[in-house]
């Protein structure tokens, strides 16, 4: 059975914004190796829509984006979403029965799936179906954002914490 994964880069306010701050080189290349070793992704509409950004080469692109976007089109995809009606290579739509749909592709594969996006992470939280948070919590304060619990938080139990590069933490957490 699979192990669905919430994870995102974080402020120390507890916001997440892509645009705000990024990861740094050794923590790009951690991302790298999470994307390798991941058994798949799921994606709400916004999220998906921003990493479609990988779909497509840059001349201007190092080794480390050539990996990550290699990683990230060979994995499959499933995107939550009402409104869109197509998705790209490698990618399913997620019909309308979120919980057994999510539920389905746990049982069907083995080893972590990645939640992108703190709107679905909502969702999936309030059904219960995430085994594992991962917080990678960056030490700059934004002040604004979207939060990375975006709805209640999970009582949670910390498993695990260890730096990445210079200055990111990683925690891991557990529903309690």
């Amino acid at each position: 059975m699979a192990k669905l994964v919430f994870g995102m880069n974080q402020s120390l306010d507890g916001y997440v914004d892509h645009m705000e701050f990024g990861p740094s080189p050794a923590l790009f290349r951690h991302f790298v190796e999470e994307a390798r070793g991941q058994a798949g992704s799921v994606y709400g509409r916004v999220m998906y829509g921003l990493m479609r950004y990988w779909d497509d080469d840059h001349a201007e692109w190092g080794a480390d984006e050539r990996a990550f976007a290699a990683a990230w089109r060979r994995q499959p995809k499933w995107v939550v979403s009402r409104s869109l009606k197509t998705v790209g290579p490698n990618a399913t739509l997620v019909g309308e029965n979120l919980d057994g749909a999510i539920r389905k592709l746990k049982a069907e594969h083995r080893g972590e799936i990645e939640v992108a996006g703190p709107n679905l992470a909502r969702s999936l939280t309030e059904l219960g179906l995430i085994d594992e948070y991962r917080i990678y919590l960056h030490p700059v304060v934004l002040g604004r954002g979207a939060p990375y619990f975006a709805g209640p938080r999970p009582p949670l139990r910390l498993i695990a914490h260890d730096r990445i590069g210079e200055d990111v933490l990683r925690l891991r957490y557990v529903p309690a």
